[in-house]
């Protein structure tokens, strides 16, 4: 029979921990007795009494009761539900020291999961917003229902409790309006909520994407059902309260799930899609298209990975996660030509529509699977020069990573949500003959724990002439 550990805590123990640094999901590390705790809200530098939660083998989570000793880095968060609500994690850190955590998480990923010698690869400070608020351009909330009708707002951390909020200050202004009002009308003409658990009712989502750079307004309902009470009285009503929206949906969803959208969408007033622009190059947006969240980060980035691609104008780029073909076109306007490979066949319709839309005749898209469809160019006769990857948070498939190796590109521009993905991926790419030159974080996500990271790698010149 196992012998059952004996931890030094147990749940419900009150203890004295000093926090010396944040793990990924910006909790404050402290450890007693040896033993690992993670502590919601506590910063480093700080002597917190905390209550455990929570115990595993080798680490369990704790919650502030009392801090003792405070981070001369800790900010009052300007978001009343901030402390409830699970959208932001890092409001009560000073935004500068928000930058060095950012850009350590990278350090530490590349040097432990990744197996580099930061000596020898340049990583460089994060860069960081002039106004780290809001920014988002897309919020898609849940909606519930309490006594005094619908309730709007995310999700309490680890749970489905909606947290209901007047404002996001991370979110555009307008989106703060338009759930409002969907839940003011909604609530006066009769439209229930969906109740997850019977699985019944009919509004689950409200999503909002308005475009920089335009100005445009779409607004998307997602439901469980497609009849809507008093359908048309609610998109009189918000088409009168928002002059510069271009575009309601509705989105289909009768399924059990988290995923947030169903298969059908049907356009109920105006266009399907609005417009954005990312520098130069112009972007349909439909209600399902996938477009960077903050566009003035964005800009950054793509600008650090047209960098980092090396374009002179004679280079033949593979795009290998390329949506809807944002940085696609981006990379075109110096490329001699880029071809584009997505899953999605939606996401590729738009990208060939975006395409049409800037003008631009060298660039290309397939639908299909980046590893099946690379080694087919590859069999034509296609050479890259660079080949960029910007994968989903679980990183590249194994076999994309084989054909990089294989293809040999002279460079290749990996973008990531996800350092530690990131850093797995890169310690493949190095084994087959790469190296890591560059890697430069971007604070794409401004009060969370999330960081972009755009990293440049070669081809090492004996791995070349193989």
């Amino acid at each position: 029979m196992s012998k059952k550990i004996q931890l030094p805590v147990q749940k419900n123990d009150e203890v004295e921990l000093k926090i010396h640094d944040l793990n990924h999901e910006a909790m404050g590390v402290g450890r007693y007795e040896g033993y690992t705790l993670f502590v919601k809200d506590a910063l480093p530098g700080e002597v917190v009494k905390a209550k455990v939660l929570k115990t595993k083998k080798n680490f369990g989570y704790a919650k502030v009761l009392e801090i003792l000793e405070q981070s001369p880095a800790r900010m009052k968060p300007p978001c009343p539900v901030f402390a409830r609500c699970g959208g932001c994690q890092l409001q009560h850190l000073a935004y500068e020291e928000q930058l060095k955590y950012k850009q350590q998480l990278v350090k530490n990923d590349l040097e432990r999961i990744g197996g580099l010698d930061l000596n020898k690869v340049n990583v460089y400070p994060v860069i960081g917003m002039e106004k780290p608020w809001r920014y988002r351009n897309k919020t898609q909330v849940p909606i519930g229902e309490e006594e005094g009708g619908l309730i709007g707002g995310f999700y309490r951390p680890r749970s489905h409790d909606i947290i209901d909020m007047e404002a996001c200050l991370i979110q555009h202004e307008q989106h703060d309006q338009v759930i409002q009002k969907v839940k003011e009308i909604g609530t006066r003409l009769g439209i229930p909520a969906y109740n997850e658990d019977k699985h019944s009712g009919l509004l689950r989502h409200v999503v909002a994407k308005y475009g920089f750079a335009t100005g445009q307004l779409m607004i998307v309902l997602v439901t469980n059902g497609e009849h809507i009470p008093a359908k048309n009285k609610l998109v009189d009503e918000l088409v009168s309260a928002f002059p510069n929206l271009k575009s309601i949906v509705q989105n289909i969803n009768t399924k059990r799930t988290n995923v947030i959208f169903g298969d059908e969408s049907k356009v109920l007033w105006g266009e399907p899609y609005i417009y954005d622009k990312i520098g130069d190059i112009r972007f349909a947006i439909s209600a399902r298209s996938f477009f960077q969240v903050n566009p003035v980060q964005t800009k950054v980035l793509y600008e650090k990975a047209m960098a980092f691609a090396g374009l002179e104008g004679h280079e033949t780029v593979i795009d290998a996660y390329c949506g809807i073909g944002t940085i696609s076109l981006f990379l075109a306007q110096k490329a001699k030509q880029v071809l584009g490979v997505e899953v999605v066949p939606e996401a590729v319709a738009d990208a060939k529509r975006n395409a049409r839309l800037n003008g631009m005749t060298n660039v290309q898209f397939a639908v299909g699977e980046a590893e099946k469809i690379i080694p087919w160019w590859r069999a034509q006769g296609i050479k890259a020069d660079v080949i960029v990857v910007d994968p989903p948070r679980k990183g590249c498939d194994e076999s994309l990573l084989k054909t990089i190796i294989e293809m040999k590109p002279e460079r290749v521009v990996y973008i990531s949500c996800n350092p530690s993905t990131l850093a797995r991926d890169i310690k493949i790419l190095e084994a087959g003959g790469f190296e890591t030159r560059e890697v430069q974080p971007v604070d794409m996500f401004p009060h969370t724990s999330h960081v972009e990271v755009a990293a440049k790698l070669v081809v090492t010149y004996s791995h070349h002439l193989r």
